[in-house]
């Protein structure tokens, strides 16, 4: 049996390294485009920044390694031209000889990945405007930094002697994953980092809330922030830096420019096979890979997956979801019944210290699908026992179903074990798991880990409380409309307070409920959530309408921040 395999880097490779350690009689040949057959493209914008100084460190996999380890033949700088079904051949072009040569496969593998999104703009094909998708793309980069213009080159120090450097500047084009990590990145190059994103907020896949306080922390690390206003073109200016116009009319000048517009698909070839497209423009596989060729499967970034959650059809850019499609498809050629279970988008961004991590369905998703089976809580754990020094708080949302508490998606963001309590958050959802699977979990537990309670626990404690009617919930926007209880102390209303709330302290609660109306809904607040919902109790189990709104005063000031900042109440 011979196949062969379009593309390497995770799906790809990924795909002939699993399928040889199934078949040791199988014929493969991998072909990519590109003169590395497997590389860390997520690492390229720490490259960049000087995080990982040598390049050498992304290729994680070579020609020769390849053939020693796996007897695999591998062709670089080989592009696919044209796929034939009738005769089950692939036309392929060296892409420096030139010389075109055809090959015939039993099984085909496709794992173009995608290409940057580019658009048409006046402009856009100046000197120092790039994207960042391969190896080479980093190294010029690198090089534009070092050699662009005099002020990038070094001039600054013609004299011979090390003088200050004049602050260089930087104008970052979209405010997704890589957006925000070459915005980190070109901020510890020393560069004035404006960052311009369409979109009134940064990261889409999370809700607004977790958003803005990503921009709360871009803006502390001095980054400009251009939010709603969309890219209209670019201008050389006579003194060598670029202009880049919005289409407010706003101009960011700027010394290099990185264009983080996001990514499509790579279908071409798929086109030229007859295959289909779906509806979102990636390759439409089955759940074992399959494209509507029975011969042809697909991985990685050009294809469309089902999410797990929804069921929608989607498309996932991320490497993990294209390793294990690689090992699916490696699986089924060798007779196997491996079968892809959809993705949740599960990923993180660490961004100057700090992390955002989420999985599973957003609430602008839940709302846009027009689902209204749903709850959500806010909480604000520490990241390891509050005694043991260094404990961070971790600030959590969670949404899941509120007719069975299935589980449907988590965002968390901190300095500290974000990562952890997302993938512990991540890997329950896949296994189908509710709030209460949550609540009882049982994780790992030191002092300088975590809690006894840790907080995926505990946000499945809470959680369960509000589906066993022990703590109703609000939230702000219904709680601003109605009568609130603050039972914070005094002293803590110097700090912030709501106005025409009524004050009464949770030690002073039982003592002075003869204050507080028997025929409204009280929406209980204090700073996070935990007198709040001692006071809930208190109050239900006395013949109040009590609801903890969710989050208290923190939740507030995040979804305060996401307001203001775009001028809204």
């Amino acid at each position: 049996m011979k196949v062969i395999i379009i593309g390497g880097v995770a799906g790809g490779a990924s795909c002939a390294a699993r399928l040889r350690r199934l078949d040791e009689q199988a014929e493969i040949l991998m072909v990519e485009k590109g003169p590395y057959v497997s590389y860390a493209n997520c690492g390229l914008p720490y490259h960049v920044g000087g995080v990982i100084e040598k390049e050498s460190s992304l290729l994680l996999g070579s020609v020769q390694m390849f053939k020693s380890m796996f007897n695999i033949e591998v062709r670089t700088n080989c592009e696919a031209l044209e796929i034939s079904t009738k005769e089950k051949s692939v036309r392929l072009r060296n892409t420096i000889t030139g010389e075109v040569s055809t090959q015939v496969y039993d099984k085909l593998v496709l794992s173009p990945g995608a290409v940057s999104v580019r658009p048409p703009l006046p402009g856009i094909d100046l000197p120092g405007i790039f994207h960042i998708r391969t190896v080479p793309d980093a190294r010029t980069i690198n090089e534009w930094i070092e050699k662009g213009n005099p002020f990038l080159s070094g001039m600054y120090k013609y004299s011979g002697f090390q003088v200050l450097r004049p602050k260089t500047r930087a104008v970052v084009i979209g405010g997704g994953f890589i957006g925000l990590e070459m915005v980190e990145n070109l901020v510890h190059r020393g560069f004035d980092v404006t960052l311009v994103e369409m979109l009134d907020h940064v990261l889409p896949p999370v809700d607004n809330e977790h958003a803005s306080m990503v921009e709360d922390l871009l803006k502390m690390h001095g980054v400009h922030l251009a939010l709603g206003d969309g890219v209209s073109g670019f201008r050389k200016t006579d003194g060598g830096a670029i202009e880049v116009q919005t289409k407010s009319g706003k101009i960011y000048p700027a010394d290099i420019v990185i264009l983080a517009l996001g990514v499509r698909p790579d279908t071409t070839l798929a086109k030229t096979a007859g295959l289909t497209i779906g509806e979102k423009g990636g390759i439409r596989v089955d759940d074992q890979m399959r494209t509507s060729d029975h011969d042809i499967f697909a991985v990685g970034d050009a294809v469309e997956v089902k999410d797990f959650v929804t069921g929608e059809w989607g498309l996932i850019a991320l490497a993990g979801p294209a390793n294990r499609q690689g090992r699916i498809v490696a699986d089924v050629i060798a007779g196997r019944n491996s079968r892809f279970r959809g993705t949740q988008g599960t990923a993180i961004v660490g961004l100057f210290g700090g992390a955002i991590a989420w999985t599973g369905v957003s609430e602008k998703t839940l709302k846009r699908r027009n689902d209204i089976d749903y709850e959500k809580i806010y909480l604000y754990p520490n990241s390891h026992a509050g005694y043991y020094p260094g404990a961070k708080p971790v600030a959590m949302k969670i949404l899941f179903r509120k007719s069975d508490g299935r589980l449907l998606g988590a965002q968390a963001l901190g300095v500290d074990g974000v990562d952890k309590r997302i993938s512990v958050v991540a890997g329950m959802l896949q296994m189908g798991a509710t709030i209460y699977d949550l609540e009882e979990a049982e994780l790992c537990y030191a002092p300088q880990f975590g809690s006894a309670k840790d907080p995926v626990n505990f946000a499945g404690m809470v959680a369960a409380d509000v589906l066993r009617g022990d703590m109703p919930v609000s939230h702000w926007p219904e709680a601003k409309e109605g009568f609130i209880l603050d039972v914070r102390d005094v002293i803590e209303l110097a700090v912030e307070n709501i106005p025409g709330s009524v004050n009464i302290p949770l030690g002073e609660l039982r003592g002075r409920m003869n204050e507080l109306p028997h025929d409204k809904d009280i929406h209980v607040i204090c700073r996070s959530g935990q007198r709040a919902y001692l006071a809930t109790r208190i109050l239900l189990q006395n013949g109040f309408k009590a609801k903890n709104v969710s989050g208290g005063m923190l939740s507030l000031a995040h979804n305060h921040l996401f307001a203001a900042s775009r001028g809204r109440d």
